[in-house]
């Protein structure tokens, strides 16, 4: 006589030892004594290091020496001054911009002059970063992703937001573009070239090993590296949340700086990018 069908055990926790999202104990013993500071961060136009940094991205960037960076991408957070360590109020507007100046100067004072920044953006603040990077960068397009996973929806149940926005700006007009100066590309190979509306981007990444973040899926970073960039070139993300664009760059053989405020996202990135 067969007893009683026992139940499928499904247990509650599938991680109990879980201290941070996606971080074991095991984890946090291996990556915590590995944690650099923004103290730490010494680097010359002759002796340049990669590492991740627990620093916020305009004083990461401010240690950076001039003209040694060839490519920056990053997602710029749209709350900056959430810190879980201080109570802050939310910035205004105008400091919001202000911000967004500050970090921006850094980053046009570190990039060579045939370096390049990508800046991916919702449909909100992208006229404000247009006018932000007139100030002093070399404005070259607006590309258009399709983002079914955009944040900046509307407030009212109107026309639902399937796009994102990356403004291409570089330091000067001589910049590098699919592995030449712009400069010498002819005619024909001009006209070859991808347009500024990706609509063949698939956002979001089904089975892959890692799971990149909603503003910047792996097609999207992998064709601003493979265009932009060259193998053992310096990329910096100065917010780097859980360190896709570090991934991109170790799947590409770019050498990667990167900086967080969050200790907890930074864990993830050093996890993430060293499993990569």
């Amino acid at each position: 006589m067969n007893g009683p069908k026992k139940e499928a055990f499904n247990p509650l926790f599938t991680n109990p030892l879980e201290a941070v999202s996606g971080m074991t104990v095991s984890d946090l013993n291996r990556y915590l004594p590995a944690v650099r500071q923004e103290n730490e961060i010494k680097m010359t136009r002759n002796q340049m290091e990669e590492g991740l940094f627990l620093a916020d991205g305009i004083k990461g960037l401010a240690r950076l020496p001039d003209n040694t960076i060839d490519l920056i991408v990053t997602n710029p957070p749209e709350s900056p001054w959430q810190d879980a360590s201080e109570k802050n109020p939310p910035l205004t507007l105008q400091e919001y911009y202000q911000w967004n100046e500050k970090w921006l100067e850094q980053s046009f004072r570190v990039l060579k002059p045939t370096g390049s920044i990508y800046l991916i953006c919702g449909w909100r603040y992208s006229g404000m970063y247009h006018a932000l990077l007139s100030n002093n960068f070399n404005i070259q397009s607006r590309i258009t992703w399709r983002n079914n996973q955009a944040k900046d929806q509307p407030r009212l149940v109107i026309w639902r937001n399937v796009l994102s926005d990356i403004w291409f700006a570089t330091k000067t007009n001589e910049f590098m573009f699919d592995q030449k100066k712009v400069s010498s590309l002819k005619d024909a190979e001009q006209k070859q070239q991808l347009n500024n509306f990706w609509a063949d981007i698939i956002d979001i990444q089904i089975g892959t090993k890692n799971q990149f973040e909603r503003g910047k899926p792996e097609e999207v970073l992998k064709r601003i590296f493979t265009v932009s960039s060259f193998k053992l070139n310096w990329v910096v993300d100065p917010f780097m949340g859980r360190g896709s664009v570090g991934i991109m760059a170790k799947k590409t053989g770019r050498r990667f700086i990167g900086f967080e405020t969050d200790q907890d996202q930074l864990l993830m990135a050093m996890k993430r990018i060293d499993q990569t």
